[in-house]
Protein backbone atom coordinates (compact mmCIF):
# COMPACT_ATOMS: atom_id res chain seq x y z
CA UNK A 1 0.00 0.00 0.00
CA UNK A 2 1.46 3.60 -1.40
CA UNK A 3 0.86 6.40 1.02
CA UNK A 4 0.41 9.66 -1.63
CA UNK A 5 -0.72 12.88 -1.04
CA UNK A 6 -2.62 14.38 -3.77
CA UNK A 7 -2.15 18.60 -3.82
CA UNK A 8 -3.90 20.79 -6.25
CA UNK A 9 -2.64 24.29 -6.10
CA UNK A 10 -5.75 26.56 -7.03
CA UNK A 11 -8.56 24.60 -5.07
CA UNK A 12 -5.74 24.00 -2.07
CA UNK A 13 -5.51 28.28 -1.81
CA UNK A 14 -1.48 27.65 -2.80
CA UNK A 15 -1.81 31.43 -3.89
CA UNK A 16 -5.55 32.60 -3.95
CA UNK A 17 -4.61 36.23 -3.49
CA UNK A 18 -1.96 36.82 -5.93
CA UNK A 19 -3.97 34.82 -8.81
CA UNK A 20 -7.08 37.33 -7.70
CA UNK A 21 -5.14 40.67 -8.44
CA UNK A 22 -3.25 39.41 -11.64
CA UNK A 23 -6.42 38.18 -13.30
CA UNK A 24 -9.22 40.23 -11.40
CA UNK A 25 -10.64 42.45 -13.94
CA UNK A 26 -11.26 38.70 -15.96
CA UNK A 27 -12.96 37.30 -13.15
CA UNK A 28 -11.19 33.77 -14.26
CA UNK A 29 -9.73 33.17 -10.64
CA UNK A 30 -13.28 31.45 -9.50
CA UNK A 31 -13.67 29.42 -12.86
CA UNK A 32 -9.60 27.73 -12.56
CA UNK A 33 -10.07 26.84 -8.96
CA UNK A 34 -13.35 24.87 -9.87
CA UNK A 35 -11.45 23.45 -12.70
CA UNK A 36 -8.26 22.64 -10.55
CA UNK A 37 -11.16 20.74 -7.88
CA UNK A 38 -12.37 18.85 -10.95
CA UNK A 39 -8.76 17.73 -11.89
CA UNK A 40 -7.99 16.50 -8.48
CA UNK A 41 -11.55 14.90 -7.74
CA UNK A 42 -11.36 12.95 -10.87
CA UNK A 43 -7.18 12.17 -9.95
CA UNK A 44 -8.70 10.93 -6.51
CA UNK A 45 -11.51 9.05 -7.44
CA UNK A 46 -8.97 6.45 -9.90
CA UNK A 47 -6.30 6.28 -7.06
CA UNK A 48 -8.82 5.31 -4.62
CA UNK A 49 -10.22 2.89 -6.65
CA UNK A 50 -7.09 1.24 -7.45
CA UNK A 51 -7.16 -0.43 -4.03
CA UNK A 52 -3.39 0.24 -3.36
CA UNK A 53 -3.27 3.32 -3.10
CA UNK A 54 -3.63 5.00 0.74
CA UNK A 55 -4.20 8.59 -0.39
CA UNK A 56 -4.48 12.01 1.31
CA UNK A 57 -6.05 14.96 -0.20
CA UNK A 58 -5.71 18.76 0.59
CA UNK A 59 -8.77 20.46 0.81
CA UNK A 60 -9.30 24.26 0.10
CA UNK A 61 -10.18 26.81 3.19
CA UNK A 62 -13.62 27.00 2.18
CA UNK A 63 -14.22 23.38 1.53
CA UNK A 64 -16.26 20.67 3.52
CA UNK A 65 -14.60 17.26 3.77
CA UNK A 66 -15.16 14.63 6.11
CA UNK A 67 -11.87 14.28 7.92
CA UNK A 68 -11.94 10.93 6.12
CA UNK A 69 -13.98 9.69 2.87
CA UNK A 70 -15.28 6.38 3.66
CA UNK A 71 -16.88 5.83 0.64
CA UNK A 72 -13.86 6.23 -1.51
CA UNK A 73 -11.29 5.46 1.06
CA UNK A 74 -9.85 9.31 0.97
CA UNK A 75 -8.29 10.49 3.71
CA UNK A 76 -8.60 14.65 4.20
CA UNK A 77 -6.46 17.57 5.29
CA UNK A 78 -6.70 21.16 5.26
CA UNK A 79 -4.83 23.63 3.49
CA UNK A 80 -2.03 24.98 5.14
CA UNK A 81 -2.51 28.38 6.24
CA UNK A 82 0.41 31.33 6.54
CA UNK A 83 2.98 28.87 5.05
CA UNK A 84 4.14 28.30 1.58
CA UNK A 85 2.91 25.21 -0.50
CA UNK A 86 6.46 24.46 -0.74
CA UNK A 87 7.07 24.27 2.73
CA UNK A 88 3.99 22.46 3.24
CA UNK A 89 4.85 20.05 0.67
CA UNK A 90 8.40 19.35 1.74
CA UNK A 91 7.63 18.48 4.95
CA UNK A 92 4.06 16.04 4.18
CA UNK A 93 6.60 14.10 1.61
CA UNK A 94 8.55 12.85 4.34
CA UNK A 95 5.95 11.35 5.71
CA UNK A 96 4.18 9.70 2.45
CA UNK A 97 5.90 7.77 -0.50
CA UNK A 98 4.95 9.97 -3.15
CA UNK A 99 3.53 13.69 -3.75
CA UNK A 100 1.62 14.31 -6.68
CA UNK A 101 0.97 18.16 -7.85
CA UNK A 102 -1.55 19.88 -10.05
CA UNK A 103 -0.18 22.94 -10.67
CA UNK A 104 -0.30 25.85 -13.08
CA UNK A 105 3.71 26.70 -15.01
CA UNK A 106 2.62 30.25 -14.34
CA UNK A 107 5.16 32.34 -12.38
CA UNK A 108 6.78 28.94 -11.99
CA UNK A 109 4.85 27.66 -10.05
CA UNK A 110 4.93 24.19 -10.44
CA UNK A 111 8.67 23.90 -10.94
CA UNK A 112 8.74 26.03 -7.34
CA UNK A 113 6.77 22.98 -6.02
CA UNK A 114 8.50 20.44 -8.05
CA UNK A 115 11.97 21.52 -6.24
CA UNK A 116 10.77 21.46 -2.67
CA UNK A 117 10.35 17.19 -3.06
CA UNK A 118 12.33 14.86 -3.12
CA UNK A 119 12.80 13.81 -7.27
CA UNK A 120 12.13 10.14 -6.06
CA UNK A 121 8.49 11.04 -3.97
CA UNK A 122 7.28 13.23 -6.79
CA UNK A 123 5.04 11.74 -9.44
CA UNK A 124 5.08 13.74 -12.78
CA UNK A 125 7.62 15.21 -15.21
CA UNK A 126 11.33 15.88 -13.87
CA UNK A 127 12.46 19.77 -13.17
CA UNK A 128 14.47 20.17 -16.14
CA UNK A 129 11.39 19.18 -18.17
CA UNK A 130 9.71 21.20 -16.00
CA UNK A 131 11.86 24.04 -16.73
CA UNK A 132 11.46 23.45 -20.65
CA UNK A 133 7.87 23.36 -21.24
CA UNK A 134 7.20 26.43 -18.44
CA UNK A 135 7.82 28.83 -21.44
CA UNK A 136 6.32 28.74 -24.17
CA UNK A 137 9.76 30.05 -26.37
CA UNK A 138 11.75 27.08 -24.55
CA UNK A 139 9.36 24.28 -26.00
CA UNK A 140 9.13 25.45 -28.82
CA UNK A 141 13.03 26.16 -29.37
CA UNK A 142 13.28 22.41 -27.69
CA UNK A 143 10.84 20.82 -30.56
CA UNK A 144 12.15 22.66 -33.43
CA UNK A 145 15.19 20.95 -32.89
CA UNK A 146 13.70 17.48 -33.07
CA UNK A 147 12.21 18.76 -36.40
CA UNK A 148 8.36 19.29 -34.70
CA UNK A 149 5.96 22.21 -35.86
CA UNK A 150 5.74 25.00 -33.89
CA UNK A 151 4.45 28.40 -34.48
CA UNK A 152 7.69 30.99 -35.87
CA UNK A 153 7.59 33.69 -33.21
CA UNK A 154 9.47 37.03 -32.36
CA UNK A 155 12.97 37.85 -30.76
CA UNK A 156 15.41 40.02 -31.45
CA UNK A 157 17.92 38.12 -33.05
CA UNK A 158 15.16 37.17 -35.65
CA UNK A 159 12.19 39.15 -35.74
CA UNK A 160 9.30 38.18 -38.04
CA UNK A 161 8.81 38.71 -41.33
CA UNK A 162 4.94 39.76 -42.38
CA UNK A 163 5.13 38.99 -45.74
CA UNK A 164 6.80 35.49 -45.21
CA UNK A 165 4.49 34.89 -41.99
CA UNK A 166 0.96 34.23 -41.33
CA UNK A 167 -1.50 37.02 -41.52
CA UNK A 168 -2.63 36.98 -37.93
CA UNK A 169 -0.30 37.24 -35.08
CA UNK A 170 -0.86 36.54 -30.80
CA UNK A 171 0.73 37.94 -28.02
CA UNK A 172 0.19 35.21 -25.07
CA UNK A 173 2.05 34.99 -21.82
CA UNK A 174 5.03 32.98 -22.25
CA UNK A 175 3.95 30.99 -19.12
CA UNK A 176 0.55 31.58 -19.43
CA UNK A 177 -2.46 28.99 -18.65
CA UNK A 178 -5.91 29.10 -20.21
CA UNK A 179 -5.31 31.67 -23.03
CA UNK A 180 -5.58 34.45 -20.18
CA UNK A 181 -3.96 37.70 -21.57
CA UNK A 182 -4.04 36.26 -25.37
CA UNK A 183 -4.58 38.99 -27.88
CA UNK A 184 -5.01 38.59 -31.73
CA UNK A 185 -3.90 40.83 -34.39
CA UNK A 186 -4.59 41.06 -38.01
CA UNK A 187 -2.28 44.15 -38.05
CA UNK A 188 1.14 42.98 -37.55
CA UNK A 189 2.37 46.53 -36.45
CA UNK A 190 0.20 46.62 -33.87
CA UNK A 191 0.91 42.97 -32.53
CA UNK A 192 4.37 44.34 -32.43
CA UNK A 193 3.66 47.38 -30.71
CA UNK A 194 1.59 45.64 -28.13
CA UNK A 195 4.15 43.00 -27.70
CA UNK A 196 6.87 45.49 -26.78
CA UNK A 197 5.06 47.59 -24.62
CA UNK A 198 4.15 44.43 -22.83
CA UNK A 199 8.17 43.70 -22.31
CA UNK A 200 9.33 47.15 -21.59
CA UNK A 201 6.58 46.53 -18.72
CA UNK A 202 8.28 43.62 -17.64
CA UNK A 203 5.99 41.21 -18.68
CA UNK A 204 7.38 37.95 -20.03
CA UNK A 205 5.19 37.53 -23.02
CA UNK A 206 5.72 35.89 -26.57
CA UNK A 207 4.72 37.04 -30.08
CA UNK A 208 4.34 34.29 -32.59
CA UNK A 209 2.10 33.54 -35.61
CA UNK A 210 -1.80 32.69 -35.34
CA UNK A 211 -1.99 29.26 -36.99
CA UNK A 212 -5.47 28.53 -38.13
CA UNK A 213 -6.93 24.98 -38.30
CA UNK A 214 -8.65 22.69 -35.83
CA UNK A 215 -7.57 23.71 -32.62
CA UNK A 216 -6.70 20.14 -30.58
CA UNK A 217 -5.30 18.67 -27.82
CA UNK A 218 -3.37 15.23 -26.85
CA UNK A 219 -3.83 13.28 -23.34
CA UNK A 220 -1.02 11.42 -23.13
CA UNK A 221 0.42 8.52 -20.55
CA UNK A 222 4.56 9.36 -20.48
CA UNK A 223 7.50 7.24 -19.16
CA UNK A 224 11.35 7.49 -19.79
CA UNK A 225 10.64 8.88 -24.03
CA UNK A 226 7.43 6.87 -24.35
CA UNK A 227 4.16 8.04 -24.58
CA UNK A 228 0.88 6.51 -25.03
CA UNK A 229 -1.91 8.42 -26.60
CA UNK A 230 -4.97 8.32 -24.48
CA UNK A 231 -7.30 10.35 -26.17
CA UNK A 232 -7.80 13.25 -28.99
CA UNK A 233 -9.60 16.27 -27.35
CA UNK A 234 -11.32 19.20 -29.33
CA UNK A 235 -10.77 22.81 -27.68
CA UNK A 236 -13.24 25.35 -27.94
CA UNK A 237 -11.78 28.63 -28.65
CA UNK A 238 -13.57 32.04 -28.79
CA UNK A 239 -12.36 35.35 -29.67
CA UNK A 240 -14.35 38.37 -28.48
CA UNK A 241 -12.67 41.83 -29.92
CA UNK A 242 -9.20 40.26 -30.60
CA UNK A 243 -9.27 38.63 -26.61
CA UNK A 244 -8.84 34.86 -27.20
CA UNK A 245 -10.79 32.67 -24.67
CA UNK A 246 -10.86 29.22 -24.02
CA UNK A 247 -14.20 27.77 -23.75
CA UNK A 248 -13.50 24.07 -22.07
CA UNK A 249 -13.11 20.77 -24.65
CA UNK A 250 -14.83 17.80 -25.88
CA UNK A 251 -12.85 15.08 -24.61
CA UNK A 252 -12.14 11.64 -26.88
CA UNK A 253 -13.52 14.05 -30.31
CA UNK A 254 -11.07 12.46 -32.60
CA UNK A 255 -11.32 8.52 -33.01
CA UNK A 256 -8.38 6.52 -31.93
CA UNK A 257 -8.70 4.68 -34.88
CA UNK A 258 -8.87 7.69 -37.11
CA UNK A 259 -6.56 8.57 -39.90
CA UNK A 260 -5.04 11.48 -37.85
CA UNK A 261 -4.66 9.37 -34.69
CA UNK A 262 -1.39 7.96 -36.73
CA UNK A 263 -0.20 10.83 -37.36
CA UNK A 264 -1.09 12.04 -33.48
CA UNK A 265 0.35 8.65 -32.09
CA UNK A 266 3.55 9.71 -34.10
CA UNK A 267 3.81 13.25 -32.73
CA UNK A 268 3.63 11.79 -29.23
CA UNK A 269 6.37 9.52 -30.11
CA UNK A 270 8.93 12.20 -31.15
CA UNK A 271 7.87 14.82 -28.80
CA UNK A 272 8.51 12.13 -26.07
CA UNK A 273 11.75 11.39 -27.59
CA UNK A 274 12.85 15.19 -27.69
CA UNK A 275 11.71 15.74 -24.05
CA UNK A 276 12.21 12.60 -22.50
CA UNK A 277 11.42 13.38 -18.62
CA UNK A 278 7.93 13.96 -19.38
CA UNK A 279 6.26 11.46 -16.99
CA UNK A 280 2.85 11.05 -16.16
CA UNK A 281 -0.50 12.42 -17.45
CA UNK A 282 0.84 15.43 -20.14
CA UNK A 283 -0.93 17.46 -22.50
CA UNK A 284 -0.37 18.94 -25.98
CA UNK A 285 -1.86 21.73 -27.32
CA UNK A 286 -1.88 21.75 -31.09
CA UNK A 287 -3.89 22.99 -34.45
CA UNK A 288 -4.16 20.26 -37.28
CA UNK A 289 -3.45 23.15 -40.41
CA UNK A 290 -4.63 22.29 -43.48
CA UNK A 291 -0.81 22.36 -45.35
CA UNK A 292 1.72 22.17 -42.90
CA UNK A 293 -0.41 19.40 -40.92
CA UNK A 294 0.17 19.53 -36.74
CA UNK A 295 1.62 22.67 -35.17
CA UNK A 296 2.51 22.20 -31.29
CA UNK A 297 1.19 25.12 -29.41
CA UNK A 298 2.26 24.38 -26.14
CA UNK A 299 3.11 20.79 -23.92
CA UNK A 300 1.23 20.78 -20.40
CA UNK A 301 3.62 18.82 -18.38
CA UNK A 302 0.46 17.98 -15.80
CA UNK A 303 -3.11 16.40 -15.53
CA UNK A 304 -4.79 19.02 -17.72
CA UNK A 305 -8.61 19.49 -17.90
CA UNK A 306 -9.00 16.57 -20.48
CA UNK A 307 -8.40 14.04 -17.38
CA UNK A 308 -12.15 14.29 -15.93
CA UNK A 309 -13.44 13.89 -18.85
CA UNK A 310 -11.41 11.30 -20.07
CA UNK A 311 -11.34 9.46 -16.15
CA UNK A 312 -15.40 8.70 -17.33
CA UNK A 313 -14.31 7.58 -20.72
CA UNK A 314 -11.96 5.45 -20.86
CA UNK A 315 -11.49 1.87 -18.88
CA UNK A 316 -8.54 2.17 -17.65
CA UNK A 317 -7.63 3.66 -14.70
CA UNK A 318 -5.70 6.31 -15.81
CA UNK A 319 -4.06 7.41 -12.16
CA UNK A 320 -3.25 4.08 -11.33
CA UNK A 321 -1.13 3.60 -14.44
CA UNK A 322 0.94 6.60 -13.85
CA UNK A 323 1.74 5.54 -9.79
CA UNK A 324 2.45 1.95 -11.56
CA UNK A 325 4.72 3.63 -13.59
CA UNK A 326 5.99 5.86 -11.26
CA UNK A 327 7.15 3.41 -8.67
CA UNK A 328 7.67 0.51 -11.04
CA UNK A 329 4.89 -2.00 -9.82
CA UNK A 330 3.90 -3.42 -13.26
CA UNK A 331 1.44 -5.85 -13.61
CA UNK A 332 1.29 -5.95 -9.94
CA UNK A 333 -0.62 -2.99 -10.15
CA UNK A 334 -4.36 -3.37 -10.93
CA UNK A 335 -5.13 -0.55 -13.41
CA UNK A 336 -8.71 -1.49 -14.25
CA UNK A 337 -11.08 1.18 -13.08
CA UNK A 338 -12.71 -0.72 -11.13
CA UNK A 339 -9.95 -3.12 -9.82
CA UNK A 340 -10.97 -1.96 -5.98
Amino acid sequence: MKKILLYEYLSGNGDADRYADRYADRCVSAELRMQGSAMRDAVARDLARSGHVALTCVAGHDEAHDATDTALAIDWCPAPFAIPPSRFLAAEARRHDAVWVIAPETDGVLSTLCEAVEPSRWIGCDAATLHIASSKRRTARYLALAGIATPRAWSVEAPLEVACNASAWVVKPDDGAGAVDTLLFHDYRMAEYVFLRRVAAREHVTLEEWISGDALSLSLLCTRGHAELLGINRQHIGIYDGQVAYEGLTANAVSLSSEKASAFRSLAARVARALPGLAGFVGIDLVWHPQRGPVVIEINPRVTCAYPALADLLDTNIAASVVAEHFGLGDDFKRRRYAA
